[in-house]
């Protein structure tokens, strides 16, 4: 199951991407295009979800082929080195939402500062010149046009990683920590599967997810009771 769902949300996000270039029409008055847009970006946030079941091996047993699929989703989300987001990960997991964790930000809670410091500890060279390759290809080779290729492949790869942020990072771990948080400093929705599901493949439950951090995302709910809230 796990190998079945990597590879659907990465085919169903190459396929909703190539349709849109190819049959949703550009225009500021088009509401069913800032849907697909949307739309897209809940997708490019499965693409990490992917990419962080494999982080834990979750995917599969065969090391090869997890890791394989982690690399495939990360690169394809914003050419992110797999690598590096496993190591960083393991550390998050050992002390979440304190400074030795490389996800948390201690000197504010302010969203929109804490989410500019968390994108730039995962930038690298590597990344940029990638996502620039990427960018002119779009535009040069396959003609898309900028202005596609920006609102469509771009913004949505935006929207995924401050959707994927919001439900991961700052909203389970952000301060202050109460008693109901502990161990893991980190808290949860309310049990409710369809919402969990459309907010961020489950991942909103997040005190479970630390908890038993092998359960991988689509039996998260399995998991889910009402007693830290």
């Amino acid at each position: 199951m796990g190998i079945f769902l990597a590879i659907a949300i990465i085919l169903v996000w190459a396929s909703h991407l190539a349709y849109m270039f190819s049959f949703v029409e550009f225009s500021f008055t088009n509401a069913g295009m800032y849907a697909h847009i949307l739309l897209q970006g809940w997708l490019y946030t499965g693409l990490f979800i992917t990419g962080h079941d494999a982080m834990h091996g979750t995917i599969t047993r065969n090391k090869s082929i997890n890791n394989l699929l982690g690399t495939m989703a990360t690169f394809l989300f914003a050419a992110m080195s797999y690598k590096r987001l496993r190591k960083n990960h393991g550390l998050h997991h050992v002390a979440p939402a304190t400074e030795k964790d490389p996800d948390f930000y201690a000197k504010s809670q302010n969203f929109f500062l804490w989410w500019g410091v968390f994108m730039w500890r995962y930038i690298t060279l590597w990344q940029l010149i990638a996502m620039a390759a990427i960018y002119n290809i779009f535009i040069h080779v396959l003609g898309l046009g900028e202005v596609k290729v920006i609102l469509y492949w771009a913004v949505p790869a935006i929207l995924g990683t401050m959707q994927l942020f919001y439900a991961g990072v700052y909203w389970p771990h952000k301060e202050p920590h109460m008693p109901h948080m502990q161990p893991h400093r980190a808290r949860t929705l309310k049990k409710n599967h369809p919402w969990a599901m459309l907010s961020c493949y489950f991942f909103g439950y997040h005190w479970e997810h630390h908890q038993d951090q092998y359960v991988p995302w689509w039996q998260l709910y399995k998991t889910k009771t009402n007693n830290h809230k």
